[in-house]
């Protein structure tokens, strides 16, 4: 055991190589007396490392370049328990070193107000105690360094708590990037329920920064209520591309196909439903599923493999009863709809045609490798049925026209509006949800201003 779990943790739990669907590894059960005792250290740490930005920018670029240069070996573990081929596990390494680099290098300078014969008044950031960071199963190390590195850089403490599908990974990259911090200012503890409740409801907790479901996250809130927690909440999507009457079908059905099976459709944004119109319709179907002839799935560390499993039991099974709903509601499925081999969670990419709104696999959050088409008749009821959801995370408009898609953009109730590309996202950009996909955003000088509050110092003259 490392500095970045203390005190040392006797228990463990099994973690299941979804390509397998067996056991492959044990990893650390923390209780409470493990978790009080990492949340303390990071309270103790909070005074020194709040006080020094040029120190807490030159850790940052530091932590960045190692995790950078360790992705190739990082990427292995990430992947076996993920899910995902290595070369994408090595590329999230990288991001997530991205993201370190970005934040070092972004400057908060001092807002002056005023500054006139009266009085001066400045606006400082102030940090805001030991921060939680709760992160999912789909992108564990790219959502991680989404709050570890804003939050350290605005000069708070973390404590990581990764979902117990995927701690493995978390684990290793806390233990790389540890040593370049003071002790108690980023550790990562791993348990099975209830430990990230019990995270959330510390007395010395003053941020919850959690990535998952809806249904948990209003848990979440509801708990940090209870003394006021700050929190950011990146919740759900049924994210819906638009693809309008001008678009190029051969161009664009296989960038729509790839942003709703990327990384098995396991991603927050991915796209989750697709609205084409009637006179395009048959022949934009037919292009998504020639796409979908070249997807190979396996093992991630298979050569040549562009696809792996559904990372857990539970999922797969949704997807699967998803898939057989819409079935027996008059769905056609044009590729895809079963299980793929007789071992691991592996699914086959679906695309599902000849259905509307009101099926579930159209109004609810999938979360796997399953695209249902939608036939619509003009651009107003493309975007009102776009719209006619709870969540409000991404969206998208396809088109030749970009002026047209700009003016738009503004009437879907989504977080972000890509235009001719989905799942893009910068660290300078924000990203959060409308309704009910959060509250906050990451990402850019929003997501680093919400891990600290304004102080205004007000000096008369």
């Amino acid at each position: 055991m490392t500095a970045t779990r203390v005190p040392p943790v006797t228990g463990t739990f099994p973690v299941v190589d979804p390509a397998t669907g067996e056991p492959f590894a044990d990893a650390p059960d923390a209780g409470l007396a493990e978790l009080d005792a990492a949340v303390v250290a990071a309270d103790a740490a909070f005074a020194a490392w709040s006080r020094d930005d040029d120190a807490r920018r030159e850790a940052l670029r530091g932590a960045g370049a190692a995790l950078m240069a360790a992705a190739a070996d990082l990427a292995p573990t990430l992947s076996r328990e993920q899910g995902n081929p290595l070369h994408e596990a090595a590329l999230e390494m990288q991001t997530g070193g991205y993201w370190l680099m970005y934040f070092a290098d972004l400057d908060d300078p001092v807002e002056v107000v005023a500054d006139d014969d009266y009085s001066r008044i400045e606006v400082v950031r102030r940090p805001l105690g030991p921060v939680a960071a709760i992160t999912p199963w789909n992108f564990p190390i790219t959502l991680a360094l989404w709050k570890i590195a804003p939050a350290l850089r605005a000069g708070n403490p973390v404590i990581v708590k990764p979902s117990p599908y995927t701690p493995l990974s978390t684990l290793a990259v806390v233990d790389l990037l540890a040593p370049h911090f003071p002790a108690g200012v980023l550790q990562a503890i791993t348990g099975v329920d209830p430990l990230g409740a019990r995270l959330v409801e510390h007395p010395l907790i003053r941020k919850v920064s959690f990535t998952g479901s809806t249904a948990t996250g209003k848990r979440v809130a509801a708990s940090a209520a209870t003394d006021l927690k700050r929190v950011t909440l990146e919740l759900g999507g049924n994210d819906a591309a638009i693809v309008l009457p001008d678009a190029p079908i051969a161009k664009t059905a296989p960038l729509v196909f790839h942003s709703a099976m990327a990384n098995n459709g396991q991603i927050c944004m991915a796209v989750k439903r697709a609205y084409v119109p009637e006179s395009m319709y048959d022949d934009f179907v037919d292009a998504v599923a020639a796409t979908a002839a070249a997807v190979v799935l396996g093992p991630g560390d298979r050569p040549g493999v562009t696809h792996g499993p559904i990372n857990n039991r539970m999922q797969f099974e949704r997807v699967g009863g998803l898939v057989d709903d819409a079935i027996a509601r008059g769905a056609r499925v044009v590729t895809g709809g079963r299980r793929h081999g007789d071992h691991g969670y592996f699914y086959e990419p679906t695309v599902l045609a000849g259905l509307s709104d009101g099926v579930r696999v159209v109004d609810e959050e999938q979360f796997g490798p399953v695209l249902p088409i939608i036939a619509y008749r003009d651009v107003d009821d493309a975007i009102a049925r776009a719209n006619a959801s709870h969540y409000g995370l991404g969206s998208s408009l396809w088109t030749e026209d970009v002026d047209a898609a700009r003016t738009l953009a503004p009437r879907l109730d989504a977080g972000t509006t890509w235009i001719n590309t989905h799942l893009l996202v910068t660290p300078a950009q924000p990203f959060g949800g409308a309704k009910s996909s959060g509250i906050g955003v990451e990402g850019g000088h929003w997501g680093l201003h919400s891990f600290s509050e304004p102080h205004t110092i007000h000096t008369a003259k």
